[in-house]
């Protein structure tokens, strides 16, 4: 029998799900009976690898920090910016966020419902899902901020954006699916670890990995049995 997830919003789903088309909304939370946590995510342009450990998508630098190309009124569901040197594909952020760092309206966020295709420098028309709230002018900056579920990627060892979750089973590139976030989950280990251990996001060797948590990057759970290097090895995840 497959393993039946319970989602917090919605009908239940499949852990074992890998379609290509899209079942429900990214980062939707779902919980098995015996408490595992998961997340729906989309793969990035790699096929998903179990027991591997997956990042967000990185923050384009030039999308952050960006101004607002004409002002918008409260109950606005629009905003338009002037990207930086990066074009912009269509729905890039598509439930991801729109996040005012500077100036007028700074401290709110927005989430994002779609928007078209932009070239490098050009203006880009957001459609929000909620209305602004308070009023952005031409001098209120903003970062645009990927849906953090929406084409994960492996872990580096050089880490370029949070972890989110570890594959519990081959997902097709482009694909959506599940990444579990808590609870018992086998995951690469990347050096020796002993039971109780504190495992964060490796910076060491393989990517994908975890180690003993050295404080430098994110810790993502605890070692349940002792852990031997290059082997996936049980770990109680505690990302989310």
């Amino acid at each position: 029998m497959s393993t039946r997830l319970q989602t917090y919003f919605g009908a239940s789903a499949d852990i074992w799900e890998n379609s290509s088309t899209q079942q429900h909304k990214l980062g939707t939370k779902a919980e098995t009976a015996d408490g595992r946590v998961f997340r729906y995510v989309k793969a990035g342009a790699t096929a998903l690898v179990p027991g591997k450990l997956y990042d967000a998508p990185a923050t384009a630098a030039n999308h952050s920090n960006i101004a607002v190309a004409s002002a918008a009124a409260i109950g606005a569901t629009t905003v338009t910016v002037t990207l930086g040197a990066t074009a912009a594909t269509a729905n890039q952020y598509s439930e991801g966020y729109l996040v005012v760092n500077d100036a007028t309206g700074e401290g709110y966020t927005y989430q994002i419902k779609s928007h078209p295709a932009a070239d490098a420098s050009a203006s880009l028309v957001l459609t929000l899902e909620d209305p602004i709230k308070v009023a952005l002018t031409t001098s209120s900056e903003v970062t645009l901020v990927h849906n953090q579920y929406n084409g994960v990627v492996i872990h580096a060892t050089t880490e370029v954006s949070i972890s989110v979750g570890a594959a519990v089973q081959a997902v097709t590139a482009t694909y959506y699916g599940w990444l579990q976030t808590r609870g018992v989950c086998s995951l690469l280990c990347n050096a020796t670890t002993g039971i109780g251990l504190g495992v964060a996001a490796s910076d060491t060797t393989n990517a994908g990995g975890g180690e003993i948590s050295d404080g430098i990057l994110t810790d993502i759970g605890y070692q349940v049995a002792a852990g031997v290097a290059t082997e996936y090895n049980p770990v109680f995840l505690n990302i989310d």
